[in-house]
């Protein structure tokens, strides 16, 4: 990851307020050209850039865009990073006050908790394992902690994924948007001969997969590195299962369909 990632900008954004710093004022489409950033996402990437301070605009015909001072974008980034880590942290103190008031004195039997980051070898081992289990249908959420992370963090991790899954297996991917600036323009190789579908949804409160509507993964992001990840919990109650695909059915019928069905 680099550190304009780190402070908060994606990889399209980075790739193109780079690339201003270099062309100076320039059209959508030229800046484009130059950055390699795709038509389809530029104005996209352009506008929210712009609502952060990170760009600016000129009254042209086309409207041309000029990068603020590298100086201010790091002060404004960095207090933008430093809002939202005082929000997060607030909200693990909640998440921590609750647990303690809720917490049972032995663990659930139908509960577990593997540790490991992003793309470790035990993750990869353990994703290989738990897909093999799937019968049906594979149904997963994907959004934090891999929207902050590289690709190459977690290629290996899908690479097992897809390792572990039958063919004949359904496998239903909602990715947020922010996960699609991080996949590779590749991706859909991965997937061309499997039996699978791609939606996308503006925001993943939380990534999570669900195997036959009996058992559930979900992903802890590290509070102390939001590109990376604590562990991953996974539950066989029914209940549970039943009210994560029920969320799932949700989110999938408001998606925007990307790949396959």
């Amino acid at each position: 990851m680099t550190e304009l990632a780190e402070l908060g900008l994606s990889n399209y954004e980075e790739t193109a307020y780079r690339t201003l710093l270099v062309t100076g004022a320039v059209s959508a489409s030229d800046l484009s050209d130059a950055s390699g950033v795709p038509r389809g996402r530029i104005y996209d990437v352009l506008n929210g850039l712009e609502a952060r301070g990170i760009v600016q605009t000129q009254p042209t015909d086309p409207t041309r865009y000029t990068p603020v001072d590298p100086e201010t974008v790091v002060d404004r980034l960095l207090a933008e990073r430093t809002r939202e880590l005082a929000s997060e942290l607030d909200r693990y103190r909640s998440v921590a006050a609750s647990v303690r008031a809720d917490l049972l004195p032995t663990p659930p039997v139908d509960s577990s908790f593997w540790l490991g980051s992003l793309g470790s070898e035990e993750m990869r081992a353990a994703m290989r394992r738990h897909v093999r289990t799937a019968r049906e249908h594979v149904r997963a959420t994907v959004g934090p902690p891999y929207e902050r992370a590289s690709w190459e963090t977690f290629q290996t991790e899908v690479d097992a994924f897809l390792d572990g899954v039958d063919n004949g297996v359904r496998v239903d991917l909602l990715c947020s948007e922010a996960v699609l600036d991080v996949l590779p323009e590749s991706f859909p190789d991965l997937l061309a001969d499997r039996n699978a579908a791609v939606r996308a949804v503006p925001t993943v409160g939380v990534s999570f997969d669900v195997i036959d509507a009996a058992a559930v993964t979900v992903d802890v992001p590290d509070p102390l590195s939001p590109a990376d990840r604590l562990g991953v919990v996974g539950i066989t109650d029914s209940e549970v299962a039943a009210a994560f695909e029920a969320r799932f059915e949700r989110l999938w019928a408001e998606a925007e369909p990307l790949l396959g069905r």
